[in-house]
């Protein structure tokens, strides 16, 4: 008889005291027994998706890097990690974004200016060369070009002898906000919406540890929206995402883990906490009573936070750095998974490294030094924020029901309805700052002259050097190879196949970005929103 396997026993779970040596539960609760009270780690996770929340595990400290050429970005990424960081965020230009290469007539001015230039696999080798992808975590704020940046990336980590099974990231591959509210979309909604579920479907195969789309609420929110708005219609876009995997045959429990999301986090303290509590609490009951999960991970929101860009002023920019901690604050008491803390001189250009640095350091002193990490929710029960959490919860439902009876977001979109409504509030935002109703320090109250920091400048020559790059890449790969690559992509366009895998050997026979772009331009089509007032 085989000798039993002795079970192991939990370890007893670590004592966390307050600096004067108060002990702090793990959770506090209405001392009302008879009442059921929501607690951390279970349904609906108005609470946090984990039981303990930071005092297990911190957050990804994420901070969003990449500006010029790969080799300027992959040196940020490594004095990144070095100084503590725990996750790689990587920005792209402009041209890299909505599918043109470095030397397209539509790119000129703008390659590595708001972000890295990656026209080809070997970009994406140069960016993360010596930071192995099978031990890091890396984020891509991509959304059209996103199927094609993460087959880059998937090309790459093989190439480092890494399979795609031990890839670990997410792409924001969210194309209906960009409809929305930033415009950097190529080919019309149908199209876009095929692509995202191919991705879907393709990692949950293929790369399942990897977060296909972060539907985002962080640029509807920057344009204008307020938190309601910005949890309904994340919400909303969130469902339209789903059915689009539903349709093509997926079960819902077999991709909703690894579905996550994006948030702003401006400076109202409390609403701001208030509104990633509703978050989750409505995000699973959605799950669970409309698209009836049955796996308790499906119903969890999982998402990752970026500090309010648009907040910050480019007067006396280091008043950002406060700014920025208390929306750091903000995101870590409504139990974010990830974050990215911005600069203090973001409002004027991309950060330098030590703006980069003080804000990573902004998250790590939050993280060891506050103390709001010692416990779960630590806001929890307070009557203000309960109240502001049943307020939102409440207009968060009535904003669902109204686009569900529009028809979904697609059709909202089309409508105008969300561009209108956040036009509204942006515009009532713009008047009671300008009467001075609402106070920005250092812009309309105790504004001084000043001397302009020094910023970080993108030089030119980049842009030349990209355009020489190109060249020698087109003259030097297999054009045979790279033809039937793109033909089999095109072909498979036009058919209801799933694209990610001709897509993976277009990118690993060294097809640029723009190259994949323009195949599906001709099969798909591009763009163009009609006038809505």
């Amino acid at each position: 008889m085989a000798a039993k396997k002795p079970t192991k026993s939990k370890a007893p779970e670590k004592k966390i005291f307050t600096d004067s040596e108060y002990s702090v539960k793990r959770i506090y609760q209405k001392s009302n027994k008879k009442k059921a009270t929501e607690d951390a780690g279970k349904y609906p996770f108005t609470r946090g998706i984990h039981p303990g929340m930071f005092r297990e595990r911190f957050w990804t400290m994420r901070q969003y890097s990449g500006f010029g050429d790969a080799k300027l970005t992959n040196e940020r990424f490594k004095f990144m990690l070095e100084k503590g960081q725990t996750g790689l965020s990587m920005a792209f230009d402009l041209p890299t974004q909505i599918g043109y290469d470095s030397d397209s007539p539509q790119a000129e001015g703008e390659v590595g200016k708001v972000g890295v230039s990656i026209t080809s696999i070997k970009d994406m080798m140069t960016a993360f060369d010596g930071i192995p992808l099978g031990k890091v975590s890396s984020s891509m704020t991509i959304n059209s070009t996103a199927s094609t940046l993460l087959a880059y990336y998937i090309a790459v980590g093989e190439s480092q002898g890494f399979k795609s099974t031990e890839l670990r990231g997410t792409t924001q591959n969210d194309i209906l906000k960009e409809y929305i509210a930033r415009n950097t979309y190529i080919y019309p909604p149908q199209p876009s919406m095929r692509l995202i579920g191919d991705m879907i479907e393709f990692c949950a195969e293929k790369v399942p540890s990897w977060y296909p789309v972060s539907i985002s609420g962080y640029h509807m929110r920057e344009a204008g929206c307020t938190a309601t708005q910005e949890i309904a219609f994340t919400l909303a876009n969130a469902i339209a995402y789903i059915q689009t995997c539903l349709d093509k045959g997926l079960k819902i429990d077999d991709f909703a883990p690894r579905l996550s999301f994006f948030f702003c986090c401006t400076i109202e303290f409390f609403e701001e906490v208030a509104k990633f509590r509703v978050a989750r609490k409505v995000y699973a009951k959605i799950l669970k009573e409309k698209f009836h999960a049955k796996n308790p991970r499906s119903l969890q929101l999982k998402f990752h936070t970026q500090t309010s860009g648009e907040s910050l002023t480019a007067q006396q920019p280091n008043n950002n750095i406060v700014r920025v901690a208390i929306q750091t604050m903000a995101a870590v008491a409504g139990g974010t998974q990830s974050l990215h803390t911005n600069s203090r001189d973001e409002a004027l250009a991309l950060p330098t490294q030590e703006s980069a640095k003080i804000a990573l350091r902004t998250q790590q002193i939050v993280a060891h030094e506050s103390g709001i990490t010692k416990t779960a929710d630590p806001l929890a029960g307070s009557y203000y924020l309960e109240e502001l959490c049943d307020q939102i919860e409440a207009d968060v439902w009535k904003y669902l029901k109204k686009i569900e009876k529009m028809g979904g977001s697609v059709k909202a979109i089309e409508k105008g309805f969300f561009q209108s409504e956040i036009r509204a509030n942006a515009y009532r935002l713009k008047k009671e700052t300008d009467n001075e109703d609402r106070i920005i320090v250092g812009v309309n109250k105790y504004s001084e002259e000043e001397e302009q920091p020094e910023l970080l400048r993108i030089d030119g020559r980049i842009e030349v050097q990209q355009k020489k790059a190109l060249k020698k890449l087109r003259a030097d790969r297999d054009s045979k190879k790279l033809e039937k690559a793109l033909s089999a992509m095109q072909s498979a366009a036009d058919t209801e196949e799933n694209l990610m895998p001709y897509i993976v050997t277009a990118a690993k026979a060294f097809a640029t970005t723009g190259e994949i772009s323009n195949t599906f331009r001709e099969v798909f089509g591009e763009y163009r929103p009609k006038e809505v007032f």
